[in-house]
């Protein structure tokens, strides 16, 4: 094999890699058409806002952070008890918006097949896990806003 041949298969290859790619693009940027892609996007966003803010008052009871003088919350030292609830609720926080997710893609999954039964079931469960995502996470700021002055 000489450099011609070599130069010749290495350009054939870079050119398909091209096409492969604006094929790949080309369908991200219709997926970016679809309603049901805004809408994970929106869950994601919204669930991630929910955990960042209940974090932000997490770190205010951190006793390391409060012996370094990092934080400026006035918390009050917490019992093994909080602890448990709030360490419970962060699981059950997770598994019900991993649920969420998995129930409103089987809602579009079903309303794209024409299975409108077991689509509106699906958005219902969908929905009611988010909502309990929701009040898990309005109990824990709740909590927080109780317990920190």
């Amino acid at each position: 094999m000489n450099l011609s041949e070599t130069r010749q298969r290495l350009m054939k290859w870079l050119s398909e890699l091209i096409t492969e790619i604006r094929d790949e693009l080309k369908s991200l940027l219709a997926l970016f058409k679809r309603g049901e892609t805004w809408l994970t996007i929106g869950m994601i966003v919204g669930f991630a806002l929910l955990a960042y803010t209940v974090a932000q008052f997490a770190l205010r009871t951190d006793s390391m952070l409060r012996s370094l003088h990092l934080t400026t919350g006035a918390c009050r030292e917490l019992t093994n008890g909080p602890i448990i609830f709030l360490f419970c609720g962060m699981i059950f926080f997770m598994l019900a918006t991993v649920v969420s997710f998995g129930e409103i893609q089987t809602y579009f999954d079903c309303r794209k097949n024409g299975a409108l039964y077991e689509a509106r079931q699906a958005l219902f469960r969908g929905l009611a896990w988010g909502g309990i995502a929701i009040l898990i996470t309005t109990a824990a700021l709740l909590f927080f806003n109780a317990y920190c002055r």
